[in-house]
């Protein structure tokens, strides 16, 4: 039944498609509801018995001429993130029930979206797999392109030429491997077992995981999403950073990690003290991670500190990937889980409970707005939200990011105390948006230069309350009780895919 979370996001997508434009209040019905029964079919994989453990779900030939076969499947890891992507899909509905022009365009164009992502998590035939990453992206081009703010045509292009560019390097690495065993088959569960050469691995590995990454906000091929992030309307800027930059790292762990494990060996020889794959890309993970966090403590906008400190948070999981350790794999699922939640909450306050009242997301305009008591219930949760992102106990971000940071500590001790700094910064630029956004006490005229700034007496409406716990609840129950996730992605991390990593070297 989970694989059903794919075909109604796509069939919620079609009715939605040829939905006349006057039926504004049936297109945002349709849409939460395709979102909602999206969900409900991703959790019927959460209640068999052995939950985590791989389940397949559909086999059926698709291309028998070249092996290409439409094998559908869920693990403890694609477990997570279709519950994930559920979650997101239903909040990024209730963040965007006041838009109010082409509605049913736009909710047609975000359920195919939510019908691709499903299809990534849950593929297990590399061919099917790849058909349903680039078809996230043409939606998501759509959606800023024609429904962003901010130089919105210039962010839509950007992020699809990131997209294409990362795309063709996983295309190159994908065939490759295909050729190399054979020319028989697609499916991932049999490739994961085929002995490739070391020095097939040794340029493969490069050139897949940093096609997936570049997805994944990897420094320093990063630019794109912050500019991406702010151009994008509210329920897309979520989306963006709660599920498709988890499709570039759930590509990393998937595909890169479990079909060229060699290639995170030792060269055999020193590079700028760099010996290894492993050594360089937990370098860039590392520096995505201090770097983000500096630029987000300097930005003015609003919605570019939380654009930054998605970098600096997917740094995280790309530390964690590399590792090599069964505990920083471990945190880097569940920091995927955790940022995409926490994300998605503060681009769902920054977006529509501020600038779409304000209309403006400088600091210096909303520091006179004293948003901190005309806009309470924004405040409150974005200061829930900040310190869930800062790493506070109880929250899903402390239990992701301790992980990541425990099974870095044996590869790369200086990388985790690095890492260490731009957690620090992190609470600063946190602390500094709060106060900045919500508990200034300048003057509307002073805060603006001499330009005087007003609010809409809009309150906050219940779709959006309701969308803010949701996301806010998630959080709270995997840092108070983290084995709802954590039971499944270890069995996820013990299926025979991953064999192969264990042998190279997986702690």
């Amino acid at each position: 039944m989970a694989a059903w979370s794919i075909y109604i996001s796509f069939i919620g997508a079609l009715v939605l498609a040829f939905l006349p434009r006057s039926r504004v209040a049936c297109a945002r019905w349709i849409a939460l509801l395709t979102a909602v029964a999206g969900l409900a079919f991703a959790f019927t994989a959460a209640f068999p018995a052995g939950a985590g453990n791989f389940h397949e779900l559909a086999r059926h030939d698709w291309v028998p001429g070249i092996g290409a076969t439409y094998l559908l499947g869920v693990d403890g890891i694609s477990l997570t993130l279709i519950l994930l992507t559920g979650l997101a899909a239903i909040c990024g509905v209730l963040f965007s029930w006041n838009v109010r022009e082409r509605v049913p365009e736009f909710f047609a164009l975000y359920s195919a979206l939510i019908g691709s992502v499903y299809g990534v998590f849950l593929s297990f035939d590399l061919l099917l797999f790849f058909v349903f990453y680039e078809l996230a992206i043409v939606p998501k081009y759509f959606l800023i392109a024609i429904y962003g703010s901010t130089r919105r045509e210039y962010g839509a292009m950007k992020l699809a030429l990131y997209s294409f560019v990362g795309s063709a390097m996983v295309l190159v690495g994908l065939l490759a491997a295909y050729a190399l065993s054979g020319g028989q088959t697609f499916d991932l569960l049999r490739l994961a077992q085929h002995p490739f050469p070391r020095e097939f691995q040794m340029w493969a590995f490069p050139l897949v995981f940093v096609g997936f990454a570049i997805l994944a906000g990897l420094w320093p091929f990063h630019t794109w999403a912050p500019t991406g992030h702010v151009a994008a309307p509210t329920a897309a800027s979520m989306l963006l950073a709660g599920v498709i930059m988890k499709l570039g790292a759930y590509g990393c762990l998937r595909v890169a990690l479990t079909l060229f494990p060699r290639g995170l060996e030792p060269w055999g020889f020193q590079v700028l003290a760099f010996g290894s794959w492993q050594d360089v890309f937990g370098f860039l993970g590392a520096m995505g991670i201090v770097s983000g966090a500096m630029v987000a403590l300097v930005q003015q906008d609003f919605k570019f500190v939380i654009g930054y400190s998605s970098v600096s948070h997917m740094g995280f999981v790309l530390l964690g990937l590399v590792s090599l350790s069964t505990v920083g794999l471990r945190g880097a699922v569940l920091q995927m889980f955790s940022h995409g939640v926490i994300a998605g909450l503060l681009f769902g306050v920054v977006g529509r409970m501020v600038y779409d009242r304000a209309h403006t997301r400088d600091f210096a305009l909303l520091s006179g707005l004293r948003l901190g008591q005309s806009l309470p219930f924004a405040a409150i949760i974005f200061c829930l939200a900040g310190f869930a992102s800062m790493g506070m106990p109880g929250f899903s971000g402390f239990v992701a990011e301790l992980q990541v940071l425990t099974g870095a500590w044996h590869a790369f001790p200086w990388l985790v105390m690095l890492s260490g700094l731009g957690l620090v910064i992190g609470v600063a630029y946190t602390l500094r948006a709060m106060q900045k956004a919500f508990f200034s006490d300048a003057s509307g005229v002073d805060a603006g230069n001499g330009h005087a700034v007003s609010l809409d007496p809009e309150p906050v409406t219940w779709p959006e309350r309701i969308g803010a716990l949701i996301l806010l609840l998630a959080s709270l129950a995997v840092g108070l009780y983290p084995r709802i996730l954590m039971d499944w992605i270890e069995r996820g991390l013990a299926t025979p895919v991953f064999d192969a990593l264990r042998l190279g070297g997986l702690t």
